[in-house]
């Protein structure tokens, strides 16, 4: 996109900046299994998987064992968050789009998605849209179906 707009390129590599980076998270914002097995079925946690519809129904899952979702799960592919031209929709849109998705509880809102990666791309096209972004389930799906006393919901 850079390239197609006309804007500078260059090879030259610039020299790291001074300075150190300690990441520090904020407690609270990212869930556990154990919080995923109390609430998955409370309709005020919008639990929000952010993976391909087919693996989210349980048609295939070509990376874990078993295909499904956890129960009590919606579904929003990441990718629903991009123009055709992948950019991201406009604030406005996003907006528009979870609120139907999610109703007023959009702050209630827990992200998963397979490992806990493309979940974050939902949570920051939330923000994006001026929206709480919510909380992450770093385990996903992986973590969930680790332990197959779990229920898994299919809606094939």
């Amino acid at each position: 996109m850079w390239v197609k707009e006309g804007r500078p390129i260059t090879k030259d590599v610039p020299a790291p900046r001074k300075g150190s980076f300690v990441p520090r998270p904020h407690l609270g914002e990212t869930v556990d299994v154990h919080f995923i097995e109390k609430f998955h079925n409370d309709p005020s946690i919008k639990l929000l998987d952010a993976r391909a519809a087919e693996r989210f129904k349980g048609i295939t899952e070509p990376i874990d064992p078993v295909a499904g979702h956890i129960p009590g799960a919606i579904n929003r592919f990441w990718q629903k968050n991009l123009n055709p031209d992948g950019r991201f929709k406009s604030p406005a849109q996003l907006r528009t789009e979870y609120e139907a998705l999610l109703g007023a509880d959009a702050a209630k809102t827990v992200h998963m998605c397979g490992s806990g990666v493309t979940a974050c791309h939902n949570a920051f096209a939330m923000e994006l849209a001026g929206l709480p972004a919510g909380r992450l389930y770093p385990g996903s799906w992986s973590e969930w179906i680790a332990d197959r006393s779990r229920p898994v919901a299919t809606t094939t």
